[in-house]
């Protein structure tokens, strides 16, 4: 089982987003006061911070000193299980992992590892997620 260890939101996309310490999934929509809400299929990223082993070490200080651009930050579930299809449960709610990384790669510091091996999805089920709280793989 993992955990929440960040939460963060920004009203618009491509700036750094503010931690948080708790936010609203919304089903079919993605976190309240999110920019990347609304009807589509990334309305929410999560990054399995698991994934900075992926960081060349010529990067790692700039990935590791950038700010946020994921919505969720957790650890404890391994990479391997966390695929396309895949369902979790955040606090209290569920979401489907749709897309692994984006389709064009950014090569500066945070998001040089987010648009790699962030995972994006869509809310499926409703609920308040706070840090600190479990994240498991659930069947559906």
């Amino acid at each position: 089982m993992g955990k929440v260890v960040s939460l963060n939101i920004s009203e618009k996309r491509g700036v750094e987003k503010t931690q948080v310490p708790l936010v609203n999934a919304i089903e079919g929509f993605g976190i309240e006061g999110d920019g990347h809400a609304g009807a589509w299929d990334r309305q929410v990223s999560v990054f399995p911070v698991e994934a900075l082993e992926k960081v060349p070490s010529d990067k790692m200080e700039e990935v590791k000193s950038g700010g946020f651009t994921e919505n969720i930050t957790i650890s404890g579930i391994s990479l391997d299980d966390l695929n396309v299809g895949t369902v979790i449960q955040i606090g209290e709610a569920i979401i489907k992992i749709l897309h692994i990384g984006k389709e064009e790669y950014k090569e500066h510091s945070r998001p040089y590892i987010v648009s790699r091996e962030g995972r994006f999805g869509t809310v499926v089920k409703s609920g308040k997620i706070n840090i600190g709280d479990s994240v498991e793989i659930i069947e559906m």
